[in-house]
């Protein structure tokens, strides 16, 4: 296994800067945000360390030759839109550019896509399923023929009021992920699996690890912290940041050895990157650094 690094919460830094950063704070690997060039309004979203459609092999010689130099790979290109939402034009335009990463991957030789399903917040789940088994076919067979695997990750994406009621991505809990690899078989089809989001839904992250053990491509670090005396005021059905909050590693429930020591357990060989969405760490450079620092910090040892 490797310790790695979701480039999204360097949004104000290059595609070279974020690799400097990350060989300096010694994490050889990082998963680059690649969200299309106009973005998506929506916080930790629309950060862009590559466009796929500047990638000439002058260019790709280039990339390949820093990395090398930095001793940093790319675990991973991700792009995290919703694909089954009721906006049609924008989930051709997402399909579009997720096939584009597929392409990219080939080129840079990483063969890792992370991204969502998706899903229509104002329908049911059979219907959604409905919808999954018209769109993702196409897509899964696209990567199968590049032999690129996708990594789906379980956010139920239903954090703010304009993603209520149902949420934005299908794959969210482990019989909804259990339906979706027994309708789409296929060994280019897994999960960048992470633990956080099993924490606030009250679902056990380790029986899911070797459940799908053979499904985990990649992996985020990101810890949880449940607000037990709001979560006594609210209760369950309430928007989940009104109980909970996202912290970095080793600041809120995740038991990290355990955790990690399931990984090995399984087998896991891959990546696990830090994806930081810690407010407490969000207001300047020096802070967001300091988040990366912290995250090795709390999860190293147990590597």
């Amino acid at each position: 296994m490797k310790i790695g690094l979701l480039s999204a919460i360097l949004e104000n830094k290059s595609f070279e800067e974020v690799i400097e950063i990350a060989s300096s704070l010694d994490i050889h690997a990082v998963e680059l945000a690649c969200w299309p060039a106009a973005g998506e309004k929506r916080r930790y979203a629309g950060v862009s360390h590559l466009n796929p459609d500047e990638l000439t092999p002058e260019k790709v010689k280039e990339i390949k030759a820093f990395l090398k130099e930095k001793d940093v790979e790319l675990s991973a290109l991700s792009y995290y839109p919703n694909v089954l939402s009721s906006d049609k034009a924008n989930n051709e335009m997402a399909i579009a550019h997720i096939k584009k990463l597929i392409d990219a991957s080939v080129k840079l030789d990483i063969y890792q896509v992370n991204t969502f399903i998706g899903r229509d917040q104002y329908k049911t789940t059979e219907e959604n399923f409905k919808e999954f088994a018209k769109v993702w076919p196409d897509i899964i067979k696209y990567a199968e023929d590049k032999r690129v695997r996708i990594g789906i990750e379980n956010c139920p994406m239903i954090f703010s009021v304009n993603e209520w009621p149902g949420g934005k991505n299908l794959a969210h809990s482990t019989a909804n992920i259990r339906r979706i690899f027994s309708e789409i078989k296929s060994d280019y089809f897994g999960l960048n699996f992470d633990p956080s989001h099993y924490v606030w839904q009250q679902m056990d992250y380790l029986k899911a690890l070797r459940e799908f053990k053979d499904k985990i491509f990649h992996v985020h670090l990101k810890d949880t912290k449940v607000l037990k005396d709001k979560l006594a005021d609210h209760g369950i059905l309430a928007l989940p940041l009104e109980y909970m909050t996202p912290k970095i590693p080793g600041r809120g429930d995740i038991d990290w050895e355990e955790f990690i020591n399931t990984l090995k357990e399984i087998g896991f060989e891959g990546v696990c990157a830090f994806e930081i969405e810690d407010r407490d760490f969000e207001e300047t450079e020096e802070l967001k650094i300091e988040s990366i620092v912290l995250s090795k910090k709390a999860v190293e040892r147990f590597f």
